[in-house]
């Protein structure tokens, strides 16, 4: 099941907690966050298949370039707890085995009021 939040209030200097299980037949899952599902400051997708975890934007629904980390500490099956932080230039996403991910705030958001997670993972809890 996918969720969506629009009135999320995160801001620099907050952390987004999630906790959750990953299915043990899926090809991935992702977290997005924006303002809309059109407008992405971050898209979060690792990929079982590729054993990659891709992040990117989304600009008036046209997505941009991608960043590819082959560095990939999610199992199917799994449960995980792993941390995204909004800096004031970007994110920072601290996965479970520690290794960080950096992706750039490229549309400068001053706030995120949009969040969605879609894909094989089933949602334990998150907080802000």
């Amino acid at each position: 099941g996918n969720i969506e939040i629009s009135n999320l209030d995160m801001k620099p200097g907050n952390t987004l907690k999630v906790k959750g299980k990953i299915s043990a037949d899926t090809v991935g899952f992702s977290i997005n966050l924006g303002s809309s599902s059109r407008d992405l400051a971050l898209h979060f997708n690792p990929r079982f298949n590729e054993s990659v975890i891709v992040c990117n934007s989304k600009y008036s629904d046209l997505w941009q370039r991608e960043h590819r980390d082959h560095h990939l500490p999610f199992f199917r099956g799994s449960t995980v707890k792993f941390f995204i932080e909004m800096l004031s230039d970007k994110f920072r996403v601290k996965l479970p085995d520690g290794h960080e991910v950096y992706f750039p705030n490229r549309h400068g958001y001053r706030k995120i009021n949009y969040i969605s997670i879609a894909g094989g993972l089933k949602m334990i809890s998150f907080k802000l």
